[in-house]
């Protein structure tokens, strides 16, 4: 486990990338909303009151007229222009973060207007049986197919997007109505999207997002548990590759703690902390067989994931529950989407 300082100093890692305009980089330089704002989470969490300003400040600037943002910018310029629902859906969890952790009702007000478009985005994007599709393109159209990974991540915006809705005394059931509807696929509809199963973020994020819990979130760690976890080191970023990240170690961290496993949640962040740097920030990731860093890089979404992991663990601040506590209640109708029928998805009219 690392302490209250240790964290400071990396989130001071992340800080320290931040660019003039605000923007928090990848490492080979370009910016995208949703590693922004969890980079932005990390240094709320503590407690880099300005820095996160700025980078608001650039999300602020940057979201277009319809609610979404930028796939790749470099120096402010888009570079890939094409609107990603998980990016724009990322922002509700964001601010509603921001919120738990400074009672800044005013902030929150002024980003509402932010999150309001991002999510009537995400929601446009919709199809009939309920899954989110990935993308709008530059040319304003709709992706054919969904992301099983962006949807949990999505689904955990759309609840946040809730709680601030509700907060703030401006209710959005239609956001409600979708979160349920995604939730469903997610769970029970894994034909819904494109096979990404190589990669472990398609295993444990639908309980990350919160559209698994229970017994079945557990049965569903324990299936894949074997292929992705390496024991002393963390997880394997893809299956067939002996290849070990921090990211997606720390997310699997985060999981396991909010279905309350947290032994097997410790173990894995002690696990990952060989990745740490002496400046506080954080290595990509470690490929076990050559023993070398690769990518050879420290990357500041590695290092926010890593303070939002510390977080859960450690309840450093008031926002440690935000993926404990976004889980819904409600529970939708299978006939709704056609299960007892077997039809298939549809996308909206106009897409």
């Amino acid at each position: 486990m690392i302490s209250r300082e240790e964290v400071v100093r990396t989130a001071g890692s992340i800080a320290a990338m931040q660019q003039d305009d605000g923007g928090v980089p990848w490492p080979e330089g370009h910016v995208d909303a949703w590693n922004h704002i969890e980079c932005l989470m990390a240094m709320s969490v503590a407690g880099l009151a300005e820095p996160v300003r700025r980078g608001y400040e650039w999300l602020a600037r940057n979201q277009r007229a319809d609610g979404s943002w930028p796939m790749k910018l470099v120096d402010g310029v888009p570079v890939e222009p094409g609107g990603e629902t998980n990016h724009a859906a990322y922002i509700a969890a964001g601010v509603w973060h921001h919120h738990l952790v400074t009672g800044d009702r005013a902030r929150t007000e002024e980003s509402w207007p932010m999150v309001k478009a991002a999510l009537d985005y995400v929601v446009g994007l919709q199809t009939e049986r309920g899954e989110i599709v990935w993308e709008r393109d530059a040319q304003g159209r709709a992706s054919a197919y969904a992301l099983l990974t962006g949807c949990s991540s999505i689904h955990q915006g759309l609840r946040c997007g809730v709680l601030l809705a509700d907060h703030l005394g401006d209710p959005q059931p239609h956001w409600e109505l979708a979160a349920d509807r995604l939730a469903h696929v997610l769970s029970a509809h894994p034909e819904a999207f494109a096979d990404k199963s190589r990669y472990s973020m398609d295993w444990y994020y639908p309980v990350l997002g919160g559209a698994v819990r229970g017994r079945q979130a557990f049965e569903l760690l324990e299936r894949e548990w074997s292929t992705f976890v390496v024991p002393g080191l963390g997880i394997r970023c893809v299956s067939d590759q002996p290849w070990v990240t921090g990211a997606e170690t720390c997310e699997l961290v985060l999981a396991l703690d909010a279905l309350g496993d947290r032994d097997r949640a410790l173990k894995l962040f002690s696990d990952m902390q060989h990745l740490r740097h002496e400046d506080g920030s954080y290595w990509t990731g470690w490929q076990f067989a050559n023993r070398k860093h690769f990518p050879h890089e420290r990357s500041g979404y590695t290092a926010a994931a890593v303070i939002l992991a510390a977080d859960a663990l450690l309840q450093l601040s008031p926002g440690s529950g935000l993926f404990r506590d976004i889980a819904g209640t409600s529970v939708f109708d299978p006939e709704v989407c056609g299960c007892a029928a077997g039809t298939g998805s549809r996308l909206p009219e106009g897409l």
